[in-house]
């Protein structure tokens, strides 16, 4: 038997063509009842309450997860539990999203005249434009699919894929309507690999007293034990005005070696490097690992606007983070 006409393979490209097209499908529907959706959200001071049954329950978990990560605060509230109690979990400046593939879910439908007593504003995730649910929500997101994927059309798959993908296109339209930058972004991913790469050189540099620093006019033999003392290979310089003048390296004093017969004779600005690379405290880690490789180099001084040293990153402290 070829690849081509194993079974397993052809239910599975079947299954994937299906659920492509449900979610190319909901393309085609987005309208003003979708901005409508947006401005609900958007303008929740309390928590987006994410219900649902089921498998439609557990697509509910990943659209809350979705939406607290980016940077609207949501919960799971199990429909089968908010009828015995959980509807507590409700406040009065929540916004209610519910999702149900007939729309008849009859837990969903208990809870709904809480919601309306409440006066929480609801939007729906139906299958069926005419249910229950999607006429007594605020305004309803079409989510309904030709068929299932399943072999016996009974199985949740390609509509649950379209409710998934309809939950990710608010959450993203969310996000961009609250005008979430990279910095918030990076607040809500303080941890993982995400929040790893979007650590700034500020995350990570030395600052204070870690910082090697010494005079132009200092004794290269002071120099020498500053370096030591502070263990990053280097040093920076700072000029009588206090700005970044140089740098000394341990390839400086190597060199120094090979060149001076008595280098400890000298001070530090007649050795540093002047006008070195440097970087800023608000740019990326990811830049700074990439600016310390193209240049060979191990260490980068951190500067302000003004040119004054304001820390050092090196490169063990963006190879301890394991985020390359």
């Amino acid at each position: 038997m070829s690849l081509n006409s194993d079974p397993s393979l052809t239910t599975a490209i079947r299954v994937l063509e299906l659920e492509a097209e449900a979610v190319h499908t909901l393309a085609s529907r987005l309208n003003s009842s979708f901005l409508r959706a947006v401005d609900i959200a958007a303008s929740c001071a309390g928590k987006i309450v994410v219900t649902g049954m089921g498998k439609s329950g557990i697509i509910c978990k990943k659209i809350a997860a979705t939406l607290s990560s980016t940077g609207s605060p949501a919960i799971f509230l199990h429909a089968a539990e908010a009828v015995h109690g959980d509807v507590g979990q409700l406040g009065p400046s929540d916004v209610v999203l519910a999702v149900s593939k007939s729309g008849e879910t009859g837990e969903i439908l208990q809870i709904l005249n809480v919601i309306k007593r409440l006066g929480l504003p609801l939007i729906a995730m139906a299958g069926e434009p005419n249910s229950t649910l999607a006429r007594l929500a605020d305004v309803n997101l079409d989510v309904s699919v030709s068929e299932e994927a399943c072999p016996f059309g009974l199985a949740p798959t390609t509509s649950t894929a379209a409710a998934l993908a309809m939950g990710d296109a608010l959450a993203m339209a969310l996000m961009e309507r609250k005008g979430i930058c990279l910095e918030d972004f990076a607040k809500f991913h303080p941890a993982g690999s995400i929040g790893k790469k979007l650590l700034r050189v500020e995350d990570l540099m030395h600052r204070g007293e870690a910082i090697p620093l010494v005079g132009e006019s200092t004794p290269m033999r002071e120099v020498i034990c500053e370096m030591s003392c502070k263990k990053l290979g280097m040093t920076a310089v700072i000029g009588e005005d206090g700005r970044l003048a140089g740098v000394i390296s341990d390839g400086d004093l190597r060199r120094l070696l090979e060149r001076s017969p008595d280098p400890l004779r000298l001070n530090a600005g007649e050795c540093m490097t002047r006008m070195p690379k440097t970087i800023t405290a608000n740019q990326a880690a990811t830049a700074a690992l990439a600016k310390m490789e193209e240049l060979k180099i191990t260490s980068l001084v951190v500067v302000d606007s003004a040119n004054l040293v304001i820390g050092v990153i090196h490169i063990h402290d963006l190879w301890r983070t394991q985020m390359f």
